[in-house]
């Protein structure tokens, strides 16, 4: 399975509660931080629902 990398690229601050969700659930606390996951079809909804605030690389 292909991996992918997020990094938090902007503040969860005035966002809605389930966007600040996503990025808990995505693993991402503070802007720059990266984390790597599998390129499913639930991770791509999760990154989809918050992709102005990430940004995102294929590995």
């Amino acid at each position: 399975m292909a991996k992918i990398k997020v990094t938090k690229v902007k503040s969860a601050i005035n966002r809605t509660k389930t966007q600040k969700r996503t990025l808990e659930a995505l693993g991402l606390k503070k802007i720059g931080q990266t984390v790597e996951h599998d390129d499913t079809p639930n991770i791509l909804g999760m990154i989809n629902k918050v992709n102005h605030l990430v940004s995102v690389e294929t590995k």
